[in-house]
């Protein structure tokens, strides 16, 4: 059976990227259902699945975020993982749909649900906004930015991910891009430009280019709902397989599940310290070479192909 990956929201569920993709389980209204209701909810998908991934973005409601650490806690289970990772909510959706996509493939659900920290560092986020005034997220945005914010027609491109950066929008500026093969989502709000699709795209050299909407968190994030926010990503499967496949797996030396890194996403243990290993030669622990959260990622090779 395979591991469920859940969202907190409709608009965070993209459409499948390929006939492989599994569907999102939508956890929805969390922090307005009853506890017990949405304790049995929760329930239900780990008889069925028997793991479960949650994927949320940072700027999600506090009260989701605490009503889905309450469900954990009193479901006393390991097999409920929180994943909240630091990319703007379009990424977060992306990352989502990698994992359903990882899914349908034979990778057991600790190795699957570490894999997302792993592609966090194939995915180029950000956004094209019209005021960067209330922008405090990413740490490029200073006083002069915003200064120039204030000043009627100006847009602003803005990378979030994987390093920051902030470029006055025009004809002849872009943001630094990927240097392999993506895919590029666009996800638009109430902006009126070109710029994204017309100048950024073709810098990036994207090999492909889908539209969606903008979701409901973006306006948080960005600190202004007049955006176009984008996210480049790695849309073929097996190369999502291939590098995840790619990272020496290890068993959690507390939950005994297999896992790639040096933190079990489903019982949050990490590597005991040496002298623990000394003593105990038979526990199995990761070392350092097997960290997913590497300064330099493998570069993808798009030829590989599932076997």
């Amino acid at each position: 059976m395979p591991t469920a990956i859940a969202v907190t929201g409709a608009d965070m569920a993209l459409p499948p990227q390929d006939e492989r993709t599994l569907p999102a389980t939508v956890l929805a209204d969390l922090d307005r259902l009853p506890l017990d209701r949405a304790l049995a909810d929760v329930q239900a998908l780990v008889d069925q699945y028997g793991h479960v991934v949650v994927v949320y973005s940072r700027s999600v409601p506090a009260a989701v975020e605490q009503r889905l650490h309450t469900i954990r806690s009193l479901l006393e289970s390991d097999r409920i993982a929180l994943f909240r990772p630091d990319l703007p909510p379009l990424a977060v959706a992306v990352l989502a749909r990698q994992l359903r996509q990882l899914a349908s493939c034979d990778l057991g659900p600790g190795v699957l649900a570490s894999a997302g920290r792993l592609l966090t560092h194939y995915l180029h986020a950000g956004a094209l906004l019209g005021s960067v005034a209330r922008l405090d997220r990413v740490p490029v945005v200073g006083l002069k930015s915003h200064a120039r914010s204030w000043v009627p027609g100006s847009q602003f491109g803005v990378l979030a991910h994987p390093q920051p950066e902030l470029v006055k929008a025009t004809p002849e500026t872009v943001l630094p891009g990927p240097e392999f093969g993506t895919w590029l989502l666009v996800a638009r709000g109430p902006l009126q430009s070109d710029w994204v699709t017309e100048v950024l795209a073709p810098a990036w050299s994207v090999q492909g280019l889908r539209e969606t909407h903008l979701p409901a968190e973006s306006a948080d994030w960005w600190g202004t709902g007049k955006a176009i926010e984008f996210c480049a990503y790695l849309p073929d499967l097996s190369v999502l397989y291939q590098l995840v496949t790619s990272v020496r797996q290890g068993v959690c030396h507390w939950c005994g599940i297999d896992v790639i890194g040096d933190r079990c996403v489903f019982c949050s243990a990490t590597p005991p310290p040496a002298s623990d290993l000394t003593a105990r030669p038979a526990a199995r622990a990761l070392t350092a070479g097997d960290r997913t959260n590497r300064t330099e990622p493998a570069r993808p090779n798009q030829s590989h192909r599932i076997g």
